[in-house]
């Protein structure tokens, strides 16, 4: 099957794409197992959907489990959220040698990631994403962590999975709009370091959902070159912040929307990379075409990529520009953009006039008027 090693020295591990890997979720892990038990933590949607047939699997093959349900939603990514599961864990009795298995999209990978991370001072977990957002991006590179009042994903760790396991049988389940938000990932990762994919994705991109071998192809290359950055800047000292093409403008407008079903990470991320191309060609640094470029593939797609199409409210461009200021790319009070010189050509700076920023917000304002 399709595979992506991230060898990082002491915590090297592999990324297993293909169809129907949950069920082979017992044979995956067998070789990580020191005795055959785990336990599971999902959300309140994904166990309807995806838990019994793990639980069926790992009964199947001797391998007694316990499972944790959260309320699915971002909300579940807080000291409330981290807390219950840490103490669910230690009463569970879980070992360090043991394998505590996260089922579910980002917020589920990122929350046990964490309490993993810190529950008996480090345990070892198994990232199996059921989103696509979660394939492509959150489930790969060790980064965990929950919100607070403060902004998204301020408190957290680098903790890498011992195994991820993306079943893209899975992804069928997944509501058009949450497949979209996910897909706004995916072409990040064209825009940032591959302009071939890029083009890739022009074409075969409204398919994504109906061609399985499209699709496979689709997250093993995002994961490929997302596991490439991790290899090179595991903490996110230098290249690896390129992945964050988007995310300041993203983390902004979620933190306006209050983080709710209002606006999906990844549509933020997809209206991110429409304002980060705006303002890298307004700077003279890109092609004029290009913002106007993905606009199109984006519309072509059906997903979110402007600010008139959040629903409800937004604050004012200065009042959204100070909400990036909370951002974790803030270098010596500046802000770290990243920019493009052409899609696929994605660069890291902090010389961004203030008042460019502004301007591309409040002409983006204007279209909700």
């Amino acid at each position: 099957m399709p595979k992506v090693h991230v060898d990082l020295p002491g915590r090297a591990y592999d990324i297993l794409i293909g169809r129907g890997l949950l069920a082979q979720t017992p044979d995956l892990i067998a070789p990580f197992l020191r005795r055959k038990r785990v336990v599971i933590v999902t959300d309140s949607n994904v166990s309807t959907l995806h838990l019994g047939a793990l639980q069926g699997a790992l009964d199947g093959a001797g391998i007694a489990h316990a499972s944790l349900i959260l309320p699915a939603g971002e909300g579940t990514k807080s000291w409330d959220g981290l807390t219950q599961t840490v103490e669910w864990i230690l009463d569970q009795k879980v070992e360090r040698g043991d394998l505590v298995l996260a089922l579910g999209g980002g917020v589920m990978g990122d929350l046990v990631g964490f309490a993993t991370a810190i529950a008996r001072r480090g345990m070892r977990f198994v990232q199996i994403p059921t989103t696509l957002l979660a394939q492509v991006d959150s489930s790969v590179g060790g980064k965990t962590g929950i919100n607070t009042r403060h902004g998204k994903n301020l408190v957290g760790a680098f903790h890498q999975p011992t195994l991820v396991l993306a079943d893209t049988d899975v992804l069928a389940t997944l509501p058009r709009r949450d497949f979209l938000a996910g897909y706004g990932e995916v072409v990040k990762y064209g825009l940032l370091g591959d302009f071939e994919f890029f083009a890739w994705l022009e074409q075969h991109g409204p398919n994504l959902h109906s061609d399985p071998d499209a699709l496979i192809y689709a997250v093993q290359k995002s994961c490929q070159m997302k596991a490439d950055m991790v290899m090179r800047d595991e903490t996110e000292q230098g290249d690896r912040a390129l992945l964050n093409l988007g995310h300041t403008f993203c983390h902004a407008l979620e933190s306006a929307t209050g983080y709710s079903d209002r606006l999906l990470h990844g549509e933020g991320v997809a209206i991110g990379c429409v304002l980060a191309l705006e303002l890298s060609a307004r700077l003279g640094l890109c092609p004029q075409e290009d913002p106007s470029r993905l606009r199109a593939h984006l519309a072509q797609m059906g997903t979110k990529m402007r600010l008139a199409d959040i629903a409800g409210d937004l604050p004012d461009a200065a009042a959204l520009l100070a909400l990036m200021g909370q951002d974790k790319k803030v270098q010596d009070g500046k802000l770290r953009f990243i920019l493009t010189r052409g899609i696929g050509q994605a660069f890291i700076t902090s010389d961004v006039p203030a008042t460019a920023v502004l301007r591309v917000l409040e002409d983006a304002l204007k279209e909700r008027e």
